[in-house]
């Protein structure tokens, strides 16, 4: 086996974008990972590490050279591949090309089994690990792709990277191996902190290279993230249980701005704190990178947590820097709020004519129109309560103002929030308000949901409203599109409607494509309405299937077409624990109403003559018609368990009723009532399951 070295490979550049460093970074290990592996060149764990100059990887025990390979292959019997004169046949001289070699080359060799055969031998010689690294090097650093940045030239040569690179240093173990890109050598020397650490550093070998960065005021992406994190928990300790919000996207682009990183903490004015604190922690994390500070009991602080990757000595100088910086945005942010405040949500709402929500759904204004009707009558729906319907339609109605104010605009991720302000100011109730500002949520998968019935109201509405509304055009999401997030958007409803149990999402749908209808939009209600509901049907179902629920199970709710959050859900649970706590019965009930319902004729109906009725029959018809009862008193009740005991009690009746009775009988009349009574049990179990689908395939 041949001998092993630790591999480095790193490029040093200007500084690179730090929002996609990352991503190169993962690049970097899979392709150097990769190109080992298809060289034949064997070796250890492959590490990376990077800073805004730098990418690396390091490979452990990478052999110096390839094994050498001796390959001896059989081809066809000896007899086959030469004539009797000892010529080769087209079969010896195919296996020889097969194989890169020559008829004459072949080796003939009896084996075991007392056959002839011919063998092509050929050696693979080893190769150095230099020449095969010095190749791979220069096609990885070619190959590393940065999405929407474009690469750049530098000197004389046309090959690009995402910075000029000034320097590469590649080894194995002590030696250098040859690399060269545009118009850069490869070295054993490395480089420091722009400040810190200026000037060339030598690497003796990989194993010593990340304790000669930290020697020359560099740390890799690990490290870093580990001394801000330290510093800003003794800040938090320091001053009482303070809180630093540190949202991953903004802290992961910090740690990737620095390569010796020193906390430093700003103040602001105080004037600024009057100004609704989203915004102002909006512009200090967009446009500034500064992480906020809140006090113990939740509240915005002045002060604010800045990472430099300056000398420490100068950190006085890079906070007045910072807070003079700072300013200006703070105060863009205030001017903002104080303008719209003079203009106010109503002549906003206005405006929303002007903006289009959809080309074919019309403008946000109209959109607003629609939720305000939906809003009212979710929250009516929910509490009956006509003081809350008037709050959630007056909601609705404002919710989408602030979409066209200075504040939004500027900070488009508080939509809403700064609805919620400005409601405020304008005098509207705290319920109003509240629901405005959360009318949004939930935002993606297990968010947190409006507080109040007000405001999952209009949160509804507002969601219900853009799902049918693609519905409606027939533009709903595909596996490849759904820009307006309508999937999003239905598991944000479903959510919400889980916790409001007398809201009927049928009903809703309905009355939301109406409002598309008056609006002039053409479309079949009935066929759109099936198709949303097996939308919402498909989104519940997947949800079963996380919780557990057989597959059949799930079908056998769906088929039903319910597509409330809670009876559906409610209903798989029910059916799937008394099918698993019983599962012969079920098996046996769902195979009997299996063949119930490929029996049953609906045109029949349900109105049977029980002056003609058997003793089975009429056990039969006695069963059905106390199971139905209490089957509809249990679903008005709420007691799930209770409804499925009660199907599953018309077990031992079917079974009777199909071991005594010929349905088929040849009297006419006879046969159609006996089908009026399997109408009957079939209808049931309308709207609970159709346990049908539960039955064993065969």
């Amino acid at each position: 086996m041949a001998d092993t070295r630790d591999f480095l490979l790193e490029i040093g550049c200007e500084e690179m974008p730090s929002a996609p460093l990352m991503k190169a970074q993962e690049q970097l290990g899979k392709l150097i990972g990769k190109g080992l592996d298809d060289a034949g060149l064997a070796h250890g764990a492959v590490k990376t590490l990077s800073t805004p100059r730098r990418l690396a990887v390091i490979v452990d025990d990478c052999a110096t050279a390839t094994e050498e390979i001796h390959e001896v292959i059989r081809g066809p019997k000896a007899q086959i591949a030469f004539d009797a004169n000892g010529n080769p046949t087209k079969a010896a001289e195919g296996f020889a090309r097969k194989n890169k070699t020559t008829a004459d080359a072949l080796v003939r060799r009896v084996e075991p089994d007392g056959n002839e055969y011919v063998f092509a031998e050929r050696t693979q010689a080893s190769i150095s690990a230099i020449k095969l690294l010095s190749t791979l090097c220069e096609q990885t650093i070619g190959a590393i792709q940065w999405p929407n940045y474009r690469s750049q030239r530098w000197g004389s040569e046309h090959q690009t990277f995402v910075r000029p690179i000034r320097w590469i240093c590649a080894i194995l173990g002590s030696e250098i191996i040859p690399v060269h890109y545009a118009d850069v050598t490869s070295s054993n020397t490395t480089r420091g902190h722009r400040v810190l650490g200026r000037g060339k550093r030598t690497v003796f070998g990989p194993s010593s290279y990340e304790q000669v960065l930290e020697d020359a005021y560099v740390l890799g992406e690990k490290r870093r993230a580990e001394v801000i994190r330290a510093e800003i928990a003794r800040l938090e300790a320091d001053r009482g249980g303070a809180h630093v919000d540190t949202p991953k996207g903004v802290f992961d682009e910090v740690v990737n701005l620095c390569e010796w990183p020193t906390v430093v903490v700003g103040t602001f004015d105080e004037e600024f704190l009057a100004v609704p604190h989203e915004i102002i922690v909006e512009a200090m994390l967009k446009h500034q990178r500064y992480f906020p500070i809140y006090a113990p009991d939740g509240s915005l602080t002045r002060e604010f947590v800045i990472v430099s990757n300056a000398n420490p000595a100068v950190n006085d100088t890079v906070r007045a820097g910072n807070e003079r910086v700072v300013r200006p945005r703070l105060d863009d942010a205030k001017f903002f709020y104080d303008e719209d405040l003079k203009v106010g949500l109503n002549a906003f709402r206005e405006r929303l004519s002007q903006v289009v929500f959809q080309k074919k759904l019309g403008t946000v204004l109209q959109k607003s129109d629609r939720m305000e009707i939906l809003a009212r009558e979710v929250a009516l729906e929910a509490t009956a309560d006509e003081t809350i319907a008037a709050d959630a339609a007056r909601a609705a109605h404002l919710a989408k103002a602030d979409l066209v104010s200075q504040a939004v605009v500027e900070f488009t991720s508080q939509q809403g929030v700064m609805g919620g302000y400005y409601a405020k100011a304008q005098g509207e109730n705290d319920v109003v308000a509240q629901a405005i500002a959360q009318h949004y949520r939930p935002r993606f998968a297990g968010d947190v949901l409006p507080d109040s019935v007000v405001g999952k109201s209009v949160a509804i509405a507002d969601k219900l409203d853009t799902i049918c509304g693609m519905f409606a055009i027939d533009e709903p999401p595909t596996g490849s599109a759904d820009p307006f997030a309508v999937r999003r958007s239905a598991i944000g409803v479903i959510a919400m409607l889980r916790t409001m149990p007398s809201v009927h999402l049928n009903a809703l749908i309905e009355l939301a494509l109406i409002s598309f209808a008056n609006q002039g939009i053409k479309f079949d209600a009935d066929a759109v309405a099936e198709k949303i509901v097996a939308f919402f049907s498909g989104r519940l179902s997947a949800i079963a299937r996380e919780s557990g629920a057989e597959p059949d199970t799930i079908k056998a709710v769906a088929d039903t077409g319910i597509c409330d959050p809670v009876a559906f859900l409610g209903r798989v649970e029910a059916l799937d624990r008394a099918r698993r706590s019983q599962r012969e019965l079920f098996d046996d009930l769902a195979t009997a109403y299996a063949r119930a319902s490929h029996l049953a004729d609906a045109t029949l109906g349900i109105d049977v003559d029980e002056t003609v009725l058997g003793a089975a029959e009429r056990s039969l018809l006695t069963a059905v018609d106390e199971g139905s009862a209490a089957v509809q008193k249990a679903i008005t009740d709420g007691e799930l368990d209770l409804a499925i005991a009660s199907l599953a009690a018309l077990r031992e009746p079917i079974d009777r009723f199909f071991e005594d009775v010929l349905i088929m009988d040849e009297d006419l009349d006879v046969r159609n009532n006996r089908l009026r009574l399997l109408n009957r049990f079939e209808h049931a179990f309308a709207g609970v399951a159709n346990i049908g689908a539960m039955a064993k395939k065969r």
